[in-house]
């Protein structure tokens, strides 16, 4: 058998000696953790969900229930003052429901003529989204950062969270499509 020199075996220790040792990487048990964020003057360890997100995963987002189909189809007799307004008869699409109050969808139809006295009160509305879109007729309403705006059939404008706003005239065949997120809400008259 060889005989290794001496000067060849210092030399790998010595190599040894100068490469960078590896220390193994753990992630710290319940049971660690718990010891850790005990010890005066240290910060709690985070999570293993919170070390998730912190690397760029994206949290989970809570599940919904399933929604069902809404088939709405015109009929008179849908037409109720059911709704938020005395002046106006709304027709429920059914979306509310479907969505297990995700969000609403209904039209609407302002009864004539209009009165001022009654419908122009300025107003917001506790939303995520809201949408009108005018199906017949026009409307004139004023909106917070922009005034008074008329709009016609075929017009369409989305109203941001808790704008305040009021309706001040409209047509006597006047219908529209609102789209709302959640279906319920709070509204807030304001005072003028």
């Amino acid at each position: 058998m060889a005989k290794k020199s001496r000067s060849t075996t210092s030399s790998s220790r010595a190599a040894a000696k100068a490469a960078p040792r590896k220390v193994a990487k753990t992630r710290p048990t319940a049971k660690t953790a718990a010891k850790t964020a005990a010890k005066p003057g240290r910060a709690a360890a985070p999570s293993a969900r919170k070390a998730l997100v912190s690397k760029g995963r994206p949290a989970l987002a809570p599940r919904r229930r399933k929604q069902k189909v809404a088939i709405s189809h015109h009929r008179e007799e849908d037409f109720r003052a059911d709704g938020l307004r005395a002046y106006a008869h709304y027709r429920d699409l059914g979306i509310a429901d479907a969505t297990h109050g995700l969000a609403r969808a209904h039209v609407i139809r302002m009864l004539p003529p209009c009165n001022p006295q009654e419908v122009s009160k300025l107003h917001t509305h506790a939303v995520d989204f809201q949408m009108v879109y005018v199906l017949k007729g026009w409307v004139k309403s004023y909106l917070e950062g922009v005034g008074e705006t008329l709009m016609k059939e075929g017009s369409c404008w989305t109203q941001p969270p808790k704008i305040r706003h009021m309706i001040l005239d409209y047509s006597d065949d006047v219908e529209l499509l609102e789209v709302i997120l959640p279906a319920d809400f709070k509204t807030v008259e304001l005072s003028t």
